[in-house]
């Protein structure tokens, strides 16, 4: 295919390179870990364009959310919930990476460095976006409240890096204790899990809650290493773990101090995400044991041509959809309002809302296909050929989680410099430069595992 015909047709280009791809996947690779990653960016995108329901009543507009609007919804995030599934995959996918990096002699460095640029090198982007948004619209005078709010809106995917940048720093500890001790590392973490919460609730004491970012998310990523190894092989081994974490989800939200939600819902005064508390942990051993149970049919599926390419083909840029699908939904919001408020004064649950969701969800799609389309060069950058060294970037990617998630919670707007928050701006970037992952450029794309 020429330059021109690429020009002109560039989804055929993107499914033909898709194509290329899966047809040199060697058999030895478990497809089924591909094919999970990309459902779940689909259940995301899918929960959170749905949720969102904004809403003009008298000239003023309302970023509403159904879970509150409507409580039944607050039943379905049990299953557009998703981030377990994030970090069974990911402790999958860096058992595999790092096992071979042990075989073939690789150090940490270089293992490391590959990771951090394809997590971190689509966020930059993003940033930089949202800054220059952030300018203009002080320029044009919109108050602070609405820029803060916009950006908060459209940044919430990252507190999902800053947490798993940090599990991937630490993978050789916790590969090594999962080598040493097994599933006892999984309990281990649960337990302490079960002691920041009791905590949390009996001792009124916060900021312990924050813990479980790591004790949770961690567990979760263990049970990724016992799926690598065939620990949770087998359809009795699996329905124990589904019939289990279910049951203990349900009691949690019965009997217990959670609420219903597994997202934070507006006014509530406990929420299962933030920080995450043990409902969590029990949804991902759910989620778990009910996908491994299908791992079988679903692989000798996923052998196929078509739907192998299309896991390829969403794989290949899928921090790129998972970075951006907020801010393309935002952006279409922002120009319903100065269109005149399109589609924004139907009430939030009302049939007519509800009969306009596929056509806002197409629109949605639409401005994350631009976005997907001019940035997803940044996720295929690779490291180079001479990586900073382990400290290096040890150091900057603690930098650059720690601004993450303080953009995630209080978005770009500030007092500081044009309405910034220039010094937690910086972070992301300083940590990214100490890292060596500043570099713009990228081989061809690929799954990866």
């Amino acid at each position: 295919m020429n330059d021109r015909s690429r020009a002109v047709h560039p989804r055929r280009n993107l499914w033909s390179q898709a194509a290329a791809v899966a047809d040199r996947t060697p058999d030895s690779r478990n497809r089924y870990v591909d094919f999970l990653r990309a459902l779940s960016i689909v259940a995301v995108i899918s929960g959170h364009w749905l949720m969102a329901a904004p809403y003009v009543r008298d000239g003023s507009l309302s970023l509403s959310n159904m879970l509150d609007y409507q409580p039944w919804t607050q039943g379905l995030t049990w299953g557009f919930q998703v981030m377990p599934v994030f970090f069974l995959v990911g402790g999958y996918a860096n058992g595999v990476s790092w096992h071979a990096a042990l075989r073939d002699g690789a150090g940490y460095r270089d293992w490391l460095a590959l990771r951090l640029q394809r997590l971190v090198g689509p966020v930059l982007p993003l940033l930089v976006v949202w800054a220059l948004l952030g300018v203009v619209g002080r320029w044009i005078g919109l108050r602070p409240q609405m820029i803060k709010l916009g950006s908060q809106m459209a940044l919430i995917p990252i507190w999902f890096l800053a947490v798993y940048v940090m599990a991937v720093v630490l993978v050789p500890l916790t590969h090594a204790a999962w080598r040493r001790f097994g599933l006892v590392s999984f309990w281990a973490l649960a337990l302490a899990a079960f002691a920041s919460d009791a905590l949390f609730f009996a001792a009124d004491l916060r900021a312990v809650g924050w813990l479980n970012y790591g004790f949770i998310w961690l567990a979760v990523h263990q049970l990724g290493y016992a799926w690598r190894d065939g620990q949770l092989a087998g359809p009795r081994r699996t329905l124990f773990w589904a019939l289990g974490g279910l049951a203990l989800l349900i009691g949690m939200v019965t009997i217990g101090p959670y609420p219903l939600s597994m997202v934070s819902v507006p006014g509530e005064a406990v929420s299962n995400t933030l920080p995450p508390k043990l409902p969590m942990l029990a949804l991902g051993i759910a989620q778990s044991g009910v996908l491994l149970s299908l791992e079988a049919p679903l692989r000798r599926w996923l052998a196929r041509a078509l739907p192998w390419t299309a896991t390829v083909l969403v794989n290949g840029m899928i921090m790129t959809i998972y970075l951006w699908h907020l801010t393309a939904s935002t952006l279409v919001i922002g120009a319903a309002l100065v269109l005149g408020n399109v589609g924004l004064t139907m009430e939030p649950g009302s049939g007519v809302w509800w009969a306009a969701r596929p056509c806002w969800m197409l629109v949605y799609l639409a401005a994350l296909a631009v976005c997907a389309l001019s940035f997803s060069r940044f996720e295929r950058g690779g490291a180079g050929a001479h990586p900073a060294t382990a400290w290096r970037q040890v150091v900057g990617a603690a930098s650059v989680c720690a601004g993450l998630a303080l953009l995630a919670l209080d978005g770009i707007g500030g007092d500081g410099w044009l309405g910034l928050r220039v010094g937690v701006l910086v972070l992301p970037f300083a940590g990214a430069a100490l890292a060596g992952v500043l570099r713009v450029g990228g081989a061809p794309s690929r799954a990866t595992a």
